[in-house]
């Protein structure tokens, strides 16, 4: 690791290698029921052969004998936290549109819940619809409404998967999106953090933060560049304009985790933008904190409508300022 480790933050990563869950049970769990949803634990082997969980959400009247073709939603979790975490964000909306999302808890080359988009974290991502058929062989997808929507780090993941598998995906959502990974390294060490925080952490959180991305890339961006670059959605801009994958960037100027958004997401949307005016691109900006926008009472609803995955009447988009692409020819 580059600059070497303070006892503070060489204890957070410690920790975080320390806390690799217990290997689930192979196939599936009973359902969790909630309201109107069903929500399966499987198992599956990342691409480093650790084996992980994930939460596969299916409508509560989707079983087996009533199963017909159905959408998918893959959606990787922000930094630090859990699939199952995530698929709390996603409420009733799989019953009310009819569709299913799978959410794994997810692999880096060293961290589990810091993957920071690594290259075998995006491949297993792609495996996602194969992974629910072989756990859930009941369950029948509809292969050609394959979705991926995150949002912080699940953001950055949903555009190196849209990027890396274009033909995968019928749409994209990224919500407060990490694009340039070596920005956001150098500015973890602005983020506030309270006495509590503190405490949690050993001391800062960015320097901790920091020393994790070290951890879990080899080096920090300074020494070794390449790694950060190969993380980052902004490298793969070119890739993105002309993938013909329709995408929605979310991004909020109060968003204090991604702190710069103008040079984040805001700028991966003008590159693309000028790579490829026609590319189906929309844009959303507001006022809201990180990621708030994604969940299911807030602005989930709207952007799963823009995708046909809601009625259209969730398409409401007052309050928001909205970047449409230009008409086709």
């Amino acid at each position: 690791m580059s600059g070497g480790l303070k006892v503070g933050t060489a204890a957070v990563v410690a920790a975080v290698l320390a806390s690799s869950p217990v290997p689930p049970p192979a196939g599936a769990a009973r359902p969790l029921v909630r309201g109107k949803v069903r929500i399966w634990t499987i198992a599956y082997r990342a691409h480093n052969g650790a084996r992980r969980s994930a939460y596969v959400v299916l409508p509560r009247s989707y079983r087996p004998g009533h199963a017909p073709p159905i959408p998918l939603v893959i959606s990787p979790h922000g930094r630090g936290v859990t699939g199952r975490a995530n698929v709390r964000l996603w409420g009733q909306l799989p019953a009310i549109g009819n569709f299913a999302v799978v959410s794994p808890d997810g692999q880096g080359r060293l961290l589990g819940n810091y993957s920071w988009g690594s290259v075998g974290q995006i491949s297993d991502l792609a495996r996602m619809p194969e992974i629910v058929r072989l756990t859930l062989p009941w369950v029948h997808l509809d292969l050609r409404r394959i979705y991926a929507y995150g949002g912080s780090m699940g953001g950055q993941e949903t555009l190196l998967l849209a990027a890396r598998h274009p033909r995968l995906l019928a749409g994209a959502a990224a919500f407060d999106p990490v694009v340039d990974f070596s920005l956001q390294y150098r500015d973890f060490v602005r983020l506030a953090c309270s006495k509590s925080c503190r405490h949690v952490w050993h001391g800062p959180i960015g320097k901790s933060l920091q020393a994790l991305a070290r951890a879990e890339l080899g080096g920090g961006p300074v020494h070794d560049p390449y790694p950060y670059e190969l993380r980052s959605p902004l490298t793969y801009a070119r890739a993105l304009a002309y993938s013909r994958v329709p995408l929605q960037i979310w991004w909020s100027p109060r968003d204090a985790i991604v702190i710069d958004q103008q040079r984040q997401a805001a700028r991966l949307v003008k590159t693309i933008r000028k790579l490829n005016p026609r590319a189906p691109l929309i844009g959303f900006t507001g006022g809201w904190r990180h990621s708030a926008e994604m969940r299911a009472k807030t602005r989930l609803p709207l952007a799963l409508a823009v995708f046909g995955l809601l009625p259209p009447a969730y398409e409401r988009v007052n309050g928001l300022r909205v970047i449409r692409a230009p008409p086709a020819r």
